[in-house]
């Protein structure tokens, strides 16, 4: 396949907690209680959970750091 011929993902709209866990430097447990906090939306995908993008990027942006 050529360069021409590679398709771009498209954006995320969506994280995994693993994904929060890293961007904020806490463990998977930590990130987890945030997500039963319900301080975002999230989704539930059989026993996957995922993160709005735009409701966790609003709660990060508002806080005081």
């Amino acid at each position: 396949m050529d360069k021409k011929e590679k398709k771009s993902l498209p954006e995320l709209r969506t994280y995994t907690v693993e994904q929060i866990a890293v961007m904020l430097n806490i463990g998977r447990t930590t990130a987890y209680q945030l997500v039963k906090q319900e301080e975002f939306r999230i989704v539930r995908i059989g026993n996957a959970i995922r993160v709005s993008k735009k409701s966790f990027d609003e709660w990060l942006e508002s806080l005081e750091l």
